[in-house]
């Protein structure tokens, strides 16, 4: 039978599954993304959602309305973390301790056929695991205003993000963290002091030199032209990396598999994988490879103060990436 109505559709991805495969072996972790992927079907059944199908290490669920899913999301990232902490606990592999989830969230009209539901609801979410940084929950702006106004003041706006396959852009917004408040990413550094709010990002890559302002952020970079900032090498995910403007500073954040490095003016490197980090003064960022390896896919970045500075204009020089 084949219904159509508005449904919440939500995916969640568990990330760092394939190291399970490679320090476990096929049964053990087959066993262990098992057990995780249960654990996080129980607080969608637990919400009232229906699971349509398990897709491996994630899985596609429905619910009625914004609430209880988002509700739903927050259990499942509670329930990953229960587990990952007791592994760290027991001495588990480190291919355990690395497993996070990302959740994605739509809202729209939806078909319901043959057990399996079809709809640009269901493609806008599948999508936005791709834009999801480790243990995140990102939603659009439909599912947002169902929410009541306690729930929608734990997100946050990422404003407009192009998804792959899709003409226009999408109003996305990301889950606050769960435990103590919203904190700005930091750097291996400890806390960055910025002096005055900085206004911009110039960022370079061959010839293509641009500057973002705050109110352009985020920004995607990314092999797919769809990505605000394209890097068109075959090295580079769709959408490697995100940067957002949180908390009077920009933050770096990994999507990819291969991991995005930073190294900064001071000569240091940051490697992210799946983290974040906050982009200060001027460096390198390395795109699945470190800045120093010869022929890595690096864009070099800039945060500048508007007045100081014009769109299009030569950045500054940095220091040489070899080692």
């Amino acid at each position: 039978m084949t219904q159509i109505a508005d449904r919440t559709v939500l995916f969640a991805d568990l990330r760092g599954s394939t190291s399970l495969f490679e320090t476990l072996g096929n049964a053990e972790a087959t066993s262990v993304v098992t057990h995780c992927v249960n654990a996080i079907v129980r607080p969608v059944d637990e919400h009232g959602g229906h699971v349509v199908k398990t897709l491996g290490d994630g899985l596609m669920a429905v619910f009625a309305d914004s609430r209880p899913a988002v509700q739903a999301s927050i259990v499942m990232h509670e329930v990953l973390d229960a587990i990952v902490q007791k592994g760290r606990e027991r001495g588990a592999s480190p291919g355990l301790r690395a497993l996070r989830l990302q959740v994605g969230m739509a809202r729209g009209e939806v078909v319901e056929m043959a057990g399996d539901c079809f709809g640009d609801a269901v493609n806008v979410a599948a999508r936005l695991i791709d834009h999801a940084g480790d243990n995140e929950t990102l939603v659009t702006g439909d599912v947002l205003q169902g929410l009541p106004n306690e729930l929608q003041a734990r997100f946050r706006s990422l404003d407009r993000l192009a998804l792959r396959g899709r003409a226009e852009p999408v109003q996305v917004h990301v889950l606050g963290r769960r435990r103590g408040g919203d904190v700005g990413a930091v750097t291996q550094f400890g806390d960055v002091s910025i002096i005055g709010e900085p206004e911009g990002l110039r960022l370079t890559w061959n010839a293509v030199s641009r500057v973002f302002e705050n109110r352009q952020l985020p920004v995607v970079l990314g092999r797919s032209p769809q990505a605000s900032f394209c890097v068109d090498d075959s090295r580079v995910s769709r959408s490697h990396a995100r940067v957002d403007w949180y908390s009077g500073s920009f933050q770096l954040t990994d999507l990819s598999y291969n991991g995005t490095y930073v190294r900064f003016n001071d000569g240091e490197i940051v490697s992210l994988r799946r983290g974040s980090c906050t982009l200060h003064g001027s460096g390198s960022v390395g795109l699945g490879a470190s800045p120093v390896d010869a022929g890595a896919a690096c864009v070099r970045f800039e945060v500048v103060h508007l007045g100081d500075t014009e769109t299009g204009a030569e950045p500054a020089p940095l220091p040489s990436t070899t080692s």
